[in-house]
């Protein structure tokens, strides 16, 4: 059975080390890595058209910026290493959205840092890794 590797990554040193990680798994099972980046995005907000027209070009915008600067140059980093590697870039609650992500794409594993660029947020709304060690509907491993 192929195994399918989902990565949440956010740039940090961290989220490189889980990438690492999960390529590693992928070449001794013969797998695969999806490299996932969660941009956190609110729905809840009262706009006019005209803003919420604006936001979804500033959405768009970012998701485009996200995939060239940040997902584009790990998964070419990637290339050559052995392991098929694909990338998705959404928006939305970070670990709702990297739980929706393994399910839509059958992972068996979801592989996330131990803490990522959202320190401040984490002493008051809990970590990722925490939530996904809660609510992944795959087994999640969190790398130091």
């Amino acid at each position: 059975m192929s195994q399918k590797f989902v990565v949440g990554y956010d740039g940090s040193a961290v989220s490189k080390r889980a990438v690492e990680f999960a390529i590693d798994r992928a070449n001794a099972q013969g797998g695969e890595v999806v490299i996932a980046h969660v941009l956190e995005w609110s729905p809840f907000s009262f706009l006019t058209p005209t803003e919420l027209e604006e936001r979804h070009k500033r959405r768009q915008q970012e998701l485009e910026r996200a995939e060239a600067s940040l997902i584009g140059p790990i998964v070419e980093e990637l290339s050559g290493r052995g392991v098929t590697v694909t990338s998705i870039v959404n928006y939305g609650h970070i670990a709702d959205t990297l739980c929706k992500i393994a399910g839509d794409v059958a992972a068996t594993q979801l592989v996330v840092g131990r803490t990522g660029h959202n320190t401040a947020s984490v002493r008051i709304f809990g970590s990722v890794a925490g939530s996904l060690a809660q609510s992944s509907p795959v087994p999640c491993t969190i790398v130091p």
